[in-house]
């Protein structure tokens, strides 16, 4: 059991405040504290973290290598809870300071309430009572001058302008769980937990392969996927739940997220090998009329892609059989049916490779979806996060050239 304390958001307080001072008395003075209390909450620091921030010199306190990696992180948590306290000064709130915000266990008790809506459960999960759960979300209301929740049938939802700060206090808990990932990679150790949004067409081959690959090399590493909906999978991402997403790119509509393109996929139609259509030789549209079709969901990007075709060739467009965003479901049918379908070779590689499912001789003028990672614009990701990163693009790089 590691014996060392969690870290501390007001620990983290008065280090930003020591830095920007220069030292420990002029650190005090901005904070309004003694110099013994700054002194033991830098101290606590270092415990938590088992590394010394600062060289301590007649001329000042000198930040080391751990403690410049601290304060590049403190210093994004810093400007988090500025936020918050800005727009609340702007609707208000009279006499708070962002200091006051500096509390990982009211910030954990609204971000979880936010989440889950109901007093008792986040009581029950933090292991506390629920009027501590209370006080905790009333403390900070009146820091910040109003509401985060309102009550309703369903619960504790937050307000307007409380989505708006909770998910500036998911991004300050998220900075604060890297600091310790941070820290250890100074060592060489790569540890801490990935969490990557998954879309299909990067599934199969290249996120399983990475992630073998980039575990092999740091054990320590823990990797979650989610597989949600898209629009899910950027809330998740704007909130730092999710450290970045992969899979086919989408137009942007917000300016806090940014992409980069990993591969060009090129877009076939694709039956089981015994199908009447695979041993045929110039395939037509009325070929493809008499079979079903399992595709994905009419709001899709590749749904829109495959109605483009078929407008600009004059055709009517696709009637499927089956809807659906599951790939085991579409490999079921596809393998025990003369459906068709159309997709990338690179979601049913494996299908596709044992000669199980194969790619007709139909051309579908170069359809593509552009692959590529999607985070947020200014984010700083974890060292695992990036080391899984990296990886990724290797492996985009050997299927593209497959």
């Amino acid at each position: 059991m590691d014996p060392r304390p969690p870290l501390n958001l007001h620990h983290l307080h008065v280090f930003n405040a020591v830095v920007a001072a220069g030292g420990v008395r002029r650190g005090a003075e901005t904070l309004l504290r003694a110099s013994s209390a700054v002194t033991r909450a830098v101290s606590r620091l270092e415990a938590a973290l088992g590394v010394a921030l600062f060289e301590r010199k007649g001329t000042g306190m000198l930040l080391t290598a751990a403690g410049e990696t601290v304060r590049v992180r403190a210093e994004r948590i810093q400007e988090e809870l500025a936020c918050v306290m800005d727009e609340a000064r702007q609707r208000g709130a009279q006499g708070g300071t962002s200091g006051a915000l500096y509390h990982t266990g009211r910030l954990a008790s609204v971000v979880l309430l936010a989440d889950v809506h109901h007093m008792s459960t986040v009581a029950h999960q933090q292991g506390l009572t629920q009027p501590a759960i209370s006080a905790a979300v009333s403390r900070l209301e009146q820091c910040l001058g109003q509401a985060i929740f309102q009550r309703t049938p369903r619960g504790m939802i937050p307000t307007q302008a409380g989505e708006r700060w909770v998910r500036h206090f998911k991004r300050v808990l998220a900075e604060l769980r890297n600091i310790e990932a941070d820290v250890a990679a100074l060592s060489g150790a790569i540890e801490g937990t990935v969490t990557v949004g998954s879309l299909p067409l990067i599934r199969t081959l290249v996120l399983p392969s990475a992630i073998a690959a980039v575990l092999a090399r740091h054990p320590g590493l823990r990797i979650r996927t989610l597989e949600s909906p898209y629009g899910d999978l950027c809330a998740g991402l704007l909130s730092a739940e999710i450290d970045f997403i992969l899979g086919a790119l989408r137009p942007l509509h917000d300016k806090s997220l940014s992409t980069r393109v990993l591969m060009h996929e090129d877009i076939v139609l694709l039956a089981r090998a015994e199908h009447p259509l695979a041993r045929k030789r110039r395939i037509d549209f009325a070929d493809l009329r008499a079979y079903p079709w399992v595709l994905s969901r009419a709001s899709s990007p590749l749904r829109y892609q495959l109605n483009d075709f078929f407008r600009a060739k004059g055709q009517p467009l696709l009637e499927p059989s089956v809807e659906t965003a599951d790939l085991a479901t579409l490999r079921g049918l596809l393998l025990h049916s003369d459906m068709l379908t159309a997709l990338s070779r690179h979601q049913m590689h494996y299908e596709v490779a044992s000669g199980r499912l194969v790619a007709l001789d139909f051309s579908l003028d170069g359809m593509q979806r552009e692959i590529g990672v999607t985070v947020r614009a200014g984010a700083q990701l974890s060292p695992g996060a990036h080391a899984l990163l990296q990886e990724v693009h290797v492996q985009a790089a050997r299927a593209a050239a497959a």
